[in-house]
């Protein structure tokens, strides 16, 4: 195997893997944040209300949702590198056919496919990175892999007004083309220790259930306040009730209930990071909005201003991965839900009068808060399990990302179809708009205060770290 040689050529090989990972972690906010900038002028072309535009990036984040602890499950049967590079493969083609989409319909349909290779991605990232990283040095790792997720929320903003202004919203998925290209050409260099076999059997019926869950859930989200909406999101949970009670049985199960029971660090960590995730994902896709349509601004301008936070989740990001290798990681992770639990609050009273020098601010505490946050409590989550349960841990960290995204913006299509209805965003109903922004924020800002006290009495981290 590659990573056997001497010391010099797996610290390269490592940090070849590690460069790869990263660039395709780097895929998924990228084209997320970027196409956010593009949706007024989407909803435009396609003549599409309120509630169709949320289900551009809702869309995405349900089939992610969907298939992240299957994808982790298949890169223990297959192979954690092999799943990383067929995820690769679906969402380049994915994105190179969302390039010559001719209607809304379709639109949904391409960015549901995106978010099947996103889960491909999101599911072994991690795990390939811990598999490498021993302990001391994985807060490190794990740090310059959020720091794409960051740096993807940075530039996407900026270059996705730019594109769209300059070159059609389309271009946006040209530059994710390109870069699944470069992954794509580096992934045959993974060594033979990211395609061992950990399980051969795969729990179809948990993966069913989880699906069928999540479906319904999001339907009925789309569909409130109406009776058939509330029917839906109810069957979701009574499907939800009887998948976990059939994972409860399961020798080896989609879901890791007993892990989750038993091991207190990893439940709470994960339901940290749901929480945290589900109160923030949605800021860039309303603050979006709010800039162009309250404001006035054009798509570069708006850009440039959501640049902003996370340009300081990425300055920040890898500094808390470093000093979670030296520290109390829980620490770090409970100020900065803290810190960004504040911001939301703020961004709760923000008018169509409000300084822009304000509005910088929040966002700079914002970027601050979940820079701090996201890396050291990745580092307690992967430290708080054994060896053989990386791929596990990683598909779980993945999976509270998204699913607290859907809830995100589960969460703003809900007051959207209560406030807004079936309205197309435009200047003329900006009040609306910002009645409903405001309700929004507060609903994110009690969440993150209980996401805080969850993350802060914790356990600590055990002194004895499981060996890489």
């Amino acid at each position: 195997m590659a990573m056997s040689r001497s010391p010099a050529a797996r610290e390269y090989s490592r940090s070849l893997i590690l460069v790869v990972v990263t660039i395709g972690t780097f895929l998924n906010p990228f084209t997320g944040s970027s196409i956010n900038l593009a949706l007024p002028l989407i909803g435009e072309e396609f003549a599409i209300d309120a509630i169709i535009l949320s289900w551009i990036p809702t869309s995405y984040l349900l089939s992610t949702a969907i298939f992240l602890l299957p994808a982790g499950m298949l890169g223990d049967i297959v192979g954690r590198g092999r799943v990383f590079g067929w995820g690769t493969l679906i969402y380049t083609l994915a994105s190179a056919l969302t390039i010559f989409t001719p209607s809304a319909p379709a639109l949904l349909v391409f960015r549901f496919l995106q978010g099947i290779g996103s889960a491909m991605l999101f599911g072994t990232a991690i795990a390939i990175i811990a598999e490498l990283f021993p302990p001391g040095e994985r807060g490190r790792a794990l740090g310059i892999n959020v720091t794409a997720v960051y740096a993807g929320l940075t530039l996407g903003p900026f270059f996705g007004g730019l594109l769209t202004q300059f070159f059609g919203w389309r271009s946006i998925f040209l530059v994710t083309v390109i870069l699944g290209g470069v992954v794509l050409l580096n992934v045959s260099r993974f060594p033979a220790l990211l395609n061992e076999r950990r399980r051969d059997v795969f729990d179809r019926q948990g993966a069913f259930l989880s699906a069928l869950t999540l479906i319904l859930f999001s339907v009925g989200v789309s569909q409130v306040p109406d009776l058939i909406g509330l029917g839906l999101i109810s069957a979701s949970a009574i499907i939800l009730i009887v998948f976990l009670a059939v994972e409860e049985r399961r020798p080896h199960p989609l879901f890791p209930i007993q892990l989750l029971r038993e091991n207190h660090v990893f439940s709470s960590s994960n339901l940290a990071a749901f929480i945290n995730y589900s109160a923030t994902f949605a800021v860039t896709f309303l603050m979006s909005l709010y800039l162009q349509v309250v404001r006035g601004m054009s798509p570069v301008a708006a850009g440039s201003v959501l640049l902003i936070q996370p340009f300081f989740q990425m300055i920040c990001s890898p500094v808390a991965g470093r000093l979670s290798d030296r520290t109390d990681p829980s620490l770090l992770a409970s100020s900065g839900m803290a810190l960004t639990s504040v911001s939301l609050l703020s961004l709760a009273f923000v008018g169509d009068t409000t300084p822009m020098g304000a509005i910088i601010l929040i966002l700079v505490a914002l970027g601050i808060g979940l820079g701090l946050f996201s890396a050291p409590n990745t580092t307690v989550i992967m430290g708080s399990v054994e060896r053989h349960h990386y791929t596990l841990a990683s598909s779980m960290v993945a999976t509270m990302r998204n699913s607290g995204m859907m809830v995100s913006m589960a969460i703003v299509m809900i007051f959207f179809a209560l406030l807004l209805g079936g309205s197309a965003i435009t200047p003329g109903i900006s009040g609306e708009f910002l009645a409903s922004m405001h309700l929004i924020f507060l609903v994110f800002f009690v969440l993150t205060l209980i996401g805080a006290m969850i993350s802060w009495n914790r356990k600590r981290l055990p002194e004895i770290q499981h060996p890489a």
